[in-house]
């Protein structure tokens, strides 16, 4: 089993270990669970330590009143992560599985914490829980959230969920959600850390008051620095320890390998915990995207 205490940061900076993963990107496992299977398991062998995964419920049309400005729409394809976590639980080992992020406030508590639980436990303990507040009206309106006061209520459902996820019974009168005398079982094997996405000072505050580490994916080392000095004094002034919160950055399989440990190795030094290579939409075939992987790792190592 592995220990959830891994997920959390590093009290160094620059010389400490970061850890290497794999952001699963759009479209390219689509509908084959075979190569999902490959690629995932191929991680595992190439040493890298966690498996992310994005969350989106619903992809919109943009022959829509109004239009759609993202580039994501009906026609890409998403896994669901946690029922794709489950499925992936049993196919391999040491890996652990994070999202990337879930987006919880469009999401019911109790169920998302019923179903975490089930992965940590069906995982043997590699589950990280990512959360964020979201970005797509759709997708609230669709699954009758309140998209308006979605970070308020994020962090209210963050205690809910420890609460769910530590005691057998669970009182809880929160301002949006409660319960009364009820709990989940089984209960997960300890600790599910919950790491947070987000830039805006607001979201860097809250990842300070509550979060075990923070999902960016900024390009700018100096815009990061300035977020986790932000992060670090939010969580003194909660009475928290700052260096066990996380920072977990990204690397796209772009350009050269170099180009790419390069890049790996700058977020080393700016203080980032884990480091994932995201693929980029349109890799082509789940091959390429093992071949690209192996190249990462290879130079990384290096």
């Amino acid at each position: 089993m592995s220990d959830h205490n891994d997920s959390h940061g590093s009290d160094s900076h620059g010389s400490h270990e970061m850890k290497l993963g794999v952001f699963l990107s759009v479209d390219t496992v689509a509908g084959e669970p075979t190569a999902l299977r490959d690629v995932v398991q191929a991680a595992e062998e190439l040493g890298y330590g966690r498996f992310g995964a994005p969350d989106h419920v619903l992809g919109a049309d943009p022959d829509r009143p109004g239009g759609w400005a993202s580039p994501y729409t009906h026609e890409n394809a998403w896994h669901e992560p946690l029922v794709m976590f489950g499925y992936l639980a049993a196919l391999t080992k040491r890996i652990e599985f994070m999202t990337g992020v879930l987006i919880l406030p469009q999401r019911a508590t109790a169920l998302v914490a019923k179903q975490a639980a089930e992965i940590d436990v069906l995982s043997g303990g590699r589950f990280v829980l990512g959360v964020g507040s979201g970005w797509n009206t759709v997708e609230y309106e669709s699954l009758e959230r309140d998209f308006h006061n979605r970070g308020r209520r994020m962090e209210e459902q963050i205690a809910y969920l420890r609460a769910l996820w530590r005691d057998p019974v669970v009182t809880f009168e929160g301002r949006y959600e409660h319960v009364f005398k009820a709990g989940i079982n089984p209960l997960p094997s300890g600790d599910i850390p919950i790491w947070l996405g987000g830039m805006s000072d607001a979201a860097l505050d809250r990842i300070g008051r509550v979060g075990d580490g923070w999902y960016q994916l900024a390009s700018d080392v100096e815009v990061v620095k300035a977020g986790m000095s932000r992060i670090r004094h939010a969580a003194e002034e909660a009475g928290r320890d700052p260096h066990h919160i996380g920072m977990q950055a990204s690397v796209m399989l772009q350009g050269s390998v170099h180009e790419q440990a390069a890049q790996a190795a700058m977020w080393r030094h700016a203080g980032a915990t884990h480091c994932l290579a995201r693929e980029i939409p349109g890799m082509g075939s789940p091959g390429a995207l093992i071949d690209a992987l192996r190249a990462f790792a290879t130079a990384a190592a290096e």
